[in-house]
């Protein structure tokens, strides 16, 4: 498999540790903040970054997971199923809401986690933390806190691999077809014929 590396593991921890500094910044504190990681790879990312914040801060800042799958507009339309949560043991009813994700592409994940927060509350903020931005937009969404642009052309697979979920710490970017985009894996299969 042809990849090519483009952070490794001191650039990923490099990253976060300045976009926790952004995110407290911004939001003067860790009060009312609730870091929301979109499965999968989210996930261990919002938790990383609740880590500095409150290393930085001395406060915990609440985690939760959320998975998407039942607000995505790429499944077959039909009845939607609640969005499924893990770890929310608060609402996010006037909270912060940090959703993190590991790569920002089309924003088709990043609409669909939105939509499903409206299942949870109704935050008083709703702001994006993402390890990866690659282009290639397709709705209008920006996130606030990027830990690094990476142009990519769509021909070409973003693989972010965490320690905790792949037993490796990298990004790198492949050419199509050379393994499962972490950034959207359901276009992958499709792309594939599945």
């Amino acid at each position: 498999m042809d990849e090519h590396k483009i952070m490794n593991a001191e650039e990923i921890r490099r990253s976060l540790a300045r976009v926790a500094h952004e995110i407290l910044e911004r939001n003067r504190g860790t009060q009312q903040l609730v870091m929301v990681g979109i499965f999968t790879r989210g996930v261990p990312l919002a938790h990383r970054l609740a880590g500095l914040l409150q290393e930085f801060e001395g406060n915990q800042v609440p985690v939760a997971a959320l998975d998407i799958g039942p607000y995505r507009d790429d499944l077959s339309v039909g009845a939607r199923p609640r969005a499924k949560a893990v770890g929310i043991p608060i609402l996010v009813h006037d909270k912060r809401v940090v959703l993190v994700d590991d790569v920002l592409y089309t924003g088709r994940t990043v609409r669909a986690a939105m939509d499903a927060l409206n299942d949870f509350g109704r935050p008083q903020q709703v702001q994006l933390a993402i390890l990866l931005d690659r282009g290639h937009r397709e709705l209008p969404i920006r996130a606030d806190y990027v830990g690094r642009n990476v142009p990519t052309s769509r021909n070409e697979r973003v693989h972010v691999r965490l320690q905790e979920i792949d037993e490796k710490e990298e990004v790198v970017v492949s050419a199509a077809g050379a393994g499962l985009d972490s950034a959207n894996p359901r276009r992958q299969k499709s792309e594939a014929g599945g």
